[in-house]
């Protein structure tokens, strides 16, 4: 798998963007579950299918360009076809030496996201949990070792590595639209319905003091590149009482909220985000 994955990545990103819109609509077509799914996360945010039809396509997209992103050369920078808005934003962030909490959803491409923060801003220290296919870990693995960019854990070792990334004025990266397992989060408001979340984005801020930021990786058409962007900071969340998690939660669903309206037609909108969470007997809360 590792031998197809290198002979794509040599294709031209708009030549994989269009292999993968042609199978984006061809999942469409062959499974009814991931059409009830992604219309009902469409119609429980309020937007016109037409507004977030693109994204079918955009799916496909995802999964072709992956060879580019994950066989890149280690010294090879990502950022050649990467537009970039919203850097002063991260400039304060770091400026009050605290850190910085890069988040965002899965809505365009996330995977490039994070390495190009890593270029501009790394060290970064992401948190993973592997893929269940050896090979598909492996890749992962290889792809995500990269200078500035570090992945790590999704245990409790993971979190104290980031919360020491934190300290020493780094950044780290999330996905906070993630279903986190049982234990890790709480049920928030999502689009208007709740939604478990989790909470680690909002713990490591009140613990750390560390700048909570948007970000957005956009794919731009006709495989131009990429426009990423780092939103307005959240508000500080040191006056939300520690001891209940929803009203920070809930701000960190906001921004995200924010992100996908502004490109609807590019998020994961099957993802089934209102499931129960996966229970994990006998595991504690991380901190």
């Amino acid at each position: 798998m590792s031998l197809l994955f290198r002979f794509l990545s040599l294709w031209p990103l708009r030549v994989l963007h269009a292999v993968g819109a042609v199978l984006g609509w061809a999942v469409w077509a062959a499974s009814p579950a991931y059409r009830r799914q992604f219309r009902a996360n469409v119609a429980q945010a309020d937007i016109p299918f037409e507004a977030a039809r693109p994204a079918i396509g955009e799916a496909g997209r995802f999964v072709a360009e992956l060879p580019r992103l994950w066989m890149r050369p280690p010294g090879e920078s990502c950022l050649g076809n990467v537009h970039v808005e919203g850097q002063s934003h991260a400039s304060e962030a770091f400026g009050r030496g605290k850190g910085v909490i890069f988040f965002g959803p899965h809505c365009g491409s996330f995977e490039l996201g994070p390495q190009a923060l890593a270029e501009l801003y790394g060290p970064i220290t992401a948190i993973y949990r592997p893929a269940r296919k050896p090979w598909l870990a492996r890749l992962e693995q290889m792809s995500r070792s990269r200078p500035g960019f570090s992945v790590v854990p999704a245990s409790l070792s993971g979190i104290r590595q980031m919360l020491k990334a934190l300290k020493s004025n780094q950044a780290v990266a999330l996905l906070t639209d993630q279903v986190p397992p049982e234990g890790q989060g709480v049920w928030a408001p999502f689009f208007g319905k709740p939604a478990y979340t989790m909470t680690l984005a909002a713990r490591l801020a009140l613990q750390s003091g560390a700048t909570l930021l948007p970000v957005s990786c956009e794919r731009l058409p006709r495989g131009q590149g990429y426009f990423l962007k780092i939103w307005a900071p959240l508000a500080a969340l040191d006056t939300l009482p520690k001891s209940d998690m929803l009203p920070a939660v809930t701000a960190i669903n906001r921004a995200i909220e924010s992100i996908v309206l502004s490109q609807p037609g590019q998020y994961l909108w099957a993802y089934a985000r209102y499931k129960a969470p996966r229970q994990q007997p006998g595991q504690e809360q991380t901190f």
